[in-house]
């Protein structure tokens, strides 16, 4: 309820993040986790290459590393004041106001795709259906670097950051399975951690970071979107 005694409704992705703006980028843009996924992933990609950030928000840090240690970068993000913001943050990579489930790319398209956070407001069924499209999005031996707040939850109502909303996750072991089964990836790593946002408004957070591979020559299962 709001101090007027209304009630508040859920917020959706698009609403969040516009209202946000820059404080999202500097209530997390220190997160240790993050920085080690995408030095793990640039010291394995080489000039050139062919990155999608999903859900890049401000653009900082990730599209901005990506940019800098010289990959071709895409960033998508449903919010229009976040794409703005990323557009005046990173001049060295394109940004576009996007949804991931309605995104369009070519099967094999990118050299790695990032997906750091995007599908926590989506059904199960949307989130696991946007991994198996970021995943035919890789080219062969192309990386999957991904990040979410674990947990069996579905459509759940949660305050974050005085915002209300709905959520969905999964547990570690199906979240891994989802990528391994039905993604057809190689899972490479996986880590677990804590973290605390630079905002009162949020509270701390446990994280899981994974990163995984297509297979260089085996087929993926087909998949419906």
């Amino acid at each position: 309820m709001d101090h007027d005694g209304t009630e508040r409704r859920p917020v959706t992705a698009a609403e969040l993040f516009d209202g946000l703006g820059i404080a999202y980028e500097h209530a997390f843009v220190r997160l240790p986790a993050q920085r080690a996924a995408v030095d793990w992933l640039t010291a394995r990609l080489g000039a050139g290459a062919r990155v999608l950030d999903v859900g890049c928000g401000t653009g900082r840090p990730v599209a901005d590393l990506l940019a800098r240690a010289g990959c071709e970068v895409t960033g998508i993000d449903v919010s229009a004041e976040m794409v703005a913001l990323a557009r005046a943050q990173v001049p060295g990579a394109r940004f576009e106001q996007c949804d991931v489930r309605a995104f369009e790319a070519p099967e094999g398209g990118f050299d790695a795709v990032c997906a750091f956070f995007p599908l926590m407001m989506m059904t199960r069924g949307e989130a696991s259906a946007a991994l198996r499209r970021m995943a035919g999005w890789l080219a062969p031996g192309g990386f999957l670097v991904t990040a979410t707040v674990p947990a069996d939850v579905e459509d759940m109502e949660i305050v974050w950051m005085e915002r209300t909303v709905r959520v969905s996750s999964f547990p570690v072991d199906e979240y891994l399975r989802l990528q391994r089964e039905e993604c057809g990836l190689e899972m490479l790593h996986h880590a677990l951690s804590d973290f605390t946002p630079d905002d009162d408004r949020a509270a701390p957070e446990e994280h899981l970071f994974t990163y995984a591979r297509r297979p260089e020559h085996a087929e993926r299962k087909e998949s419906t979107y």
